[in-house]
């Protein structure tokens, strides 16, 4: 019963897939609102599962990190995470 647990197939990527350097490094500002999609190239910071999918709004920049405000159903949640588990939502 652990963290990750059941999410052999949620975070496989094929093994021909090659890591880009892109996600690490890219950029976003507060009130964008962002994709929750979780890179299993990198562990680091990957926010839960439940949250794969998930639309949310930056709200701040903590270090290298991003603060994110979802609704996981009717609740408001905070999810801190690295720009490489995201992506520009439209």
């Amino acid at each position: 019963m652990g963290y990750k647990r059941g999410t052999r197939r949620t975070f496989k990527k094929d093994f021909r897939a090659k890591m880009k350097i892109t996600p690490f490094i890219e950029e976003f500002k507060e009130g964008e609102r962002v994709i929750i999609d979780q890179n299993p190239f990198s562990q680091s910071s990957m926010p839960h599962f439940r949250f794969k999918g998930k639309i949310g709004v930056i709200s701040e920049k903590r270090g290298s990190a991003y603060v994110i405000k979802v609704n996981d159903g009717d609740k408001p949640k905070v999810v801190v995470t690295k720009p490489e588990h995201l992506r520009h939502a439209g």
